[in-house]
C-alpha cells in the first residue's frame, strides 16, 4: 500500500500541498504528486511543469507527467503565482518515484486561493493509501 504523508494536504487529482515552514506568515506552498499516484503511473520518464512567474488556477491543468504506462495531466491544487520549479525532477524525473514527498517535489506557488483539499486521513481513506 502506498504511503500517504500525514503532514500534507491532498487534491482529488493526487497532488500534495506542503506549507513552507520557514516563514510563519508565508503563503508559499510546495506541490508534488502522491506516492499513490506514482505507484499507479509506474516509472516516470518526463515531466512538464509550469514556468516561474506563470499563474496557476486551482483545479486546472498546469503541466503533465509521462510514465512508461501513460501521460497524465498535472492539476494545480491552489491558485497563485509559480515562484520556483524543481529543476532536479525536470532533468531526472525518476526522483518523483523514489522520493515523492521530498526530493521529488515539483513546484512552489505563492497562494492567493486554495482549491478543495483533503486531509491525509481523507485522502488515504479515499485512495487506499497508508498513513
Amino acid at each position: 500500500m502506498a504511503k500517504v504523508a500525514p503532514e500534507l494536504q491532498y487534491s482529488d487529482e493526487h497532488e500534495w500541498v506542503a506549507r513552507d515552514s520557514g516563514d510563519a506568515g508565508s503563503n508559499t506552498v510546495s506541490i508534488g504528486i502522491s506516492a499513490v499516484a506514482t505507484d499507479a503511473l509506474g516509472d516516470i520518464v518526463y515531466v512538464d511543469l509550469p514556468e516561474v512567474g506563470s499563474s496557476v488556477t486551482a483545479g486546472e491543468t498546469c503541466g503533465e507527467v509521462e510514465s512508461t504506462k501513460s501521460v497524465s495531466d498535472l492539476y494545480a491544487p491552489v491558485t497563485g503565482e509559480v515562484v520556483a520549479v524543481n529543476d532536479d525532477v525536470v532533468s531526472d524525473p525518476a526522483l518523483i518515484n523514489s522520493d515523492p514527498y521530498g526530493a521529488g517535489w515539483l513546484f512552489k506557488v505563492a497562494v492567493t486561493a486554495e482549491g478543495p483539499l483533503l486531509s491525509a486521513e481523507e485522502y488515504a481513506a479515499k485512495n487506499g493509501g497508508e498513513l
